[in-house]
C-alpha cells in the first residue's frame, strides 16, 4: 500500500479520519506546515497537488525561496559503540564515515525498492 504521494519533487502524507470520515495529509520533509484533506483518494491526489502549487505560487509571491525537501545532509545517532563500530569499519575498508553510511542507506533503498 502506498502511503505517500509525489508532485513537483515535494511528497505528502496519507492518512484517514475515521470519524470525520475524510482523508488528509501534509506536505513531508519541509518546515512550513502546509495540508490537505479530501472525500476521496482521488480527491486527495488532487488536494495535495493543488497545496504543493499553492505552496510554490506563495513563496513566489512573497519573495521567499520554496524549501525543498531533503537538502543532503543530516546528523545521525549512533550511540557511541555503534559510532566507534562505524568508524573502525570505515578505516578498515579505507573509506571515510560519511561513505560507509551513505552505502549503507544505499543498500537498504536498493532493498526496499526490490520488495515493492
Amino acid at each position: 500500500m502506498r502511503n505517500t504521494l509525489n508532485y513537483r519533487g515535494y511528497y505528502g502524507s496519507v492518512e484517514i479520519s475515521p470519524e470525520d470520515r475524510v482523508l488528509f495529509g501534509r506536505l513531508l520533509f519541509i518546515g512550513p506546515l502546509v495540508n490537505y484533506e479530501a472525500e476521496s483518494a482521488q480527491g486527495l491526489e488532487q488536494a495535495f497537488q493543488a497545496a504543493v502549487d499553492d505552496y510554490l505560487a506563495d513563496c513566489k509571491q512573497h519573495g521567499i525561496e520554496p524549501e525543498k525537501p531533503c537538502k543532503g545532509t543530516f546528523n545521525v545517532r549512533l550511540g557511541a559503540e555503534l559510532h566507534l563500530a562505524a568508524a573502525v569499519a570505515a578505516h578498515e575498508e579505507a573509506t571515510s564515515l560519511n561513505d560507509l553510511v551513505k552505502q549503507a542507506v544505499i543498500e537498504k533503498v536498493q532493498q526496499r525498492v526490490k520488495a515493492v
